[in-house]
């Protein structure tokens, strides 16, 4: 058995195998960094209990992963939505044997950071309502059922990539439409309950005041590293050290940049003040754009992409400081509709209008090509199809899952009144960012009444 593992992995290539493997480390920090930067976003009183969820993601999902996950999504078999049930239970033969041209058991940790990034910014949707003991039963079920179904529909060999043939780098739909989607169903369910979380005299479904960052250091902090991870995370998607992995990172930062500078731009023409917060924003919006199309784009592309994402998801933020949104309870603390769901479909089916075949084959891919470049005018009715199934599973299929939950005793997944009003940080945790203040102390609650801010 050992000469056998030994075989394979000589076999693979070590170059390639060195390149995925510094990948995967700096990649891995995006995850907890999506807490710190969540955690950014809170009132102060919140901010450990916004945090924490990410950190309870990279367990479960690491362990998900080797149980099923991994067998689920690029386990053998051609079924439209499933690899294999069995095939590689708890990681069975996944080794040294290659995937192009990298161990097995490299390409398998490589998409458990997707998996985890993913569930990352989708838990999003508890911030400040929702239990950390539900939000955990949700990590288990969501990723192994939302998540792995999707990333073999479309990486795969199920229904969208191989037998429809989308384009999707790194992760339009699987990453951003799905993260957003989640985020949103879990936010709705959260203001309108169902089950035990409505039936409970202690809990009140009802909007949260909106309220400026509660930390812009964690923000700024969060834009270095998750800016820097995603360069790694779209230039490893391309599996092995060549010319696409090189043009993925550049185009990755360029998009990024743009999307910055146009959306911090935009906002000091309007206040005159320079924030911190919008350029953020800016480079998540551009991170979004860039993701699907990374291996399939040239630079001055990337550069445009940057800055229509900036303005589309610039526009989608200003929803929830609507009126309309206030009365239907519409919460997007986290921003994550406005930046990785819009931002997403937008970034999905711009892939479809301007992904070029040339670019593409840096990478020894043959592909299509977009409408723009290349005369494909199907690829972008493939691209769209590719949007409707993800958002459609991911919200309907989360929104399920997050109801099974709140029928459990015990398993209530919005958080008690009082709970909400004194800070989740006070009731959920024993220990503080050092900014915890005692709830008997006057300051700003989620649930006072009061104005918002209008377009």
């Amino acid at each position: 058995m050992a000469s056998s593992v030994v075989a394979a992995w000589e076999d693979c290539d070590k170059i390639d195998t060195l390149f995925i493997l510094v990948c995967t480390v700096i990649c891995w920090t995006i995850v907890p960094t999506v807490g710190i930067a969540y955690s950014g976003y809170t009132w102060r009183r919140n901010s450990l209990t916004a945090a924490l969820p990410a950190v309870l993601v990279i367990s479960i999902c690491s362990i998900q992963w080797f149980v099923l996950g991994y067998s689920l999504a690029y386990g053998p078999g051609n079924g439209w939505f499933f690899g294999s049930w069995t095939a590689h239970l708890f990681h069975r033969d996944v080794l040294s044997s290659p995937v192009g041209t990298i161990p097995a058991i490299l390409f398998s940790e490589f998409q458990l950071v997707f998996e985890a990034t993913v569930c990352a910014i989708a838990v999003g949707g508890f911030v400040e309502r929702g239990t950390i003991k539900s939000c955990a039963v949700f990590i288990a079920a969501w990723s192994t059922f939302i998540y792995c179904p999707l990333a073999h529909m479309v990486w795969g060999g199920g229904v969208l990539g191989e037998k429809l043939g989308v384009l999707d780098f790194a992760g339009g739909t699987p990453v951003h439409v799905c993260s957003g989607a989640t985020a949103t169903a879990i936010s709705l369910y959260l203001s309108y309950p169902l089950f035990r979380s409505k039936k409970s005299p202690l809990r009140t479904p009802t909007h949260i005041r909106l309220h400026r960052p509660g930390n812009s250091f964690f923000q700024l902090v969060s834009m270095i590293i998750i800016w820097g991870s995603w360069l790694a995370f779209d230039a490893g998607t391309a599996l092995a050290l060549n010319f696409q992995s090189v043009m993925a990172l550049c185009v990755t930062n360029l998009c990024a940049a743009s999307g910055a500078l146009t959306w911090s731009v935009m906002t000091f023409l309007e206040s005159g003040k320079w924030s911190l917060d919008a350029t953020f924003m800016g480079a998540i919006a551009g991170l979004v754009m860039i993701t699907p199309s990374a291996g399939f784009i040239d630079m001055p592309t990337a550069f445009f992409f940057g800055v229509f994402g900036a303005v589309v998801c610039r526009q989608a933020l200003r929803i929830k400081f609507t009126k309309l949104a206030h009365k239907w309870r519409w919460v997007d603390n986290g921003d994550t509709f406005a930046t990785h769901c819009v931002g997403g479909v937008a970034a999905t089916v711009m892939t479809g209008l301007f992904a070029r075949r040339e670019v593409a084959a840096y990478g020894g891919l043959d592909v299509p090509g977009g409408v723009v470049f290349d005369g494909n005018v199907r690829q972008l009715w493939v691209q769209i199809v590719e949007v409707l199934v993800g958002f459609s599973w991911s919200f309907f299929g989360s929104w399920l899952i997050i109801a099974g939950i709140d029928c459990i005793p015990g398993l209530e997944v919005l958080a008690i009144d009082k709970h909400i009003h004194e800070g989740l940080d006070f009731h959920e945790t024993e220990e503080s960012l050092g900014i915890l203040v005692h709830p008997e102390e006057e300051d700003y609650t989620p649930t006072d009444k009061g104005t918002i801010a209008l377009d």
